[in-house]
């Protein structure tokens, strides 16, 4: 007959060393404050010793944003506080060209293409404007040939036509014409 199989679960086995693993860092309090030490030395004074600012700019330069209005959209004459296209403005009775964009025209466009893009420009242009507080800055020359103000438009420091170009719905202006047809 077969041989019987006992199972006893008191049975020892010889002591097996476990697998040795990496050993787990297991800090102490005085290593976790010198760690917090080194973070707040580098947030605070390495930024100055590298020559750039610790904290947004931002933030501090939205509050010398100091233009508003409530625009609305005009589309020849006169006006006040109206958006003409996406690179074209009235505001306070003074026309005002963005200086740093060319966006799509509207007056008359040039094919079905750009009168869509420059309606669309138009439209983001007045409500970016409609957003908050922004700021007109000069630029080396005052007028352009149809006699508009020339100037750059911002909100925080961040150019309001740059959005328009972040957006697909104008370009930086180069000089000169360019079709968008």
């Amino acid at each position: 007959m077969g041989k019987i199989v006992r199972f006893d679960t008191a049975q020892t086995r010889p002591f097996r060393r476990p697998h040795k693993r990496s050993t787990v860092w297991n800090p102490s309090g005085t290593t976790i404050f010198n760690i917090g030490m080194l973070a707040f030395i580098a947030f605070w004074f390495v930024p100055d010793y590298l020559d750039y600012p610790a904290q947004p700019t931002s933030l501090a330069l939205s509050t010398t944003d100091t233009e508003s209005a409530s625009f609305s959209l005009c589309h020849s004459g006169g006006g006040t506080n109206c958006v003409v296209d996406g690179d074209t403005i009235w505001y306070q009775g003074d026309k005002i060209r963005i200086a740093d964009i060319d966006a799509p025209e509207t007056h008359p466009p040039g094919c079905a293409r750009e009168a869509e893009l420059g309606t669309a420009a138009t439209n983001k242009l007045q409500s970016l404007l409609n957003v908050g507080a922004f700021s007109i800055e000069r630029i080396d020359r005052d007028t352009d040939r149809y006699g508009r103000q020339l100037r750059i438009l911002t909100r925080g420091g961040e150019s309001i036509g740059g959005m328009l170009v972040d957006d697909g719905l104008a370009r930086w202006y180069e000089g000169g014409r360019r079709p968008w047809c």
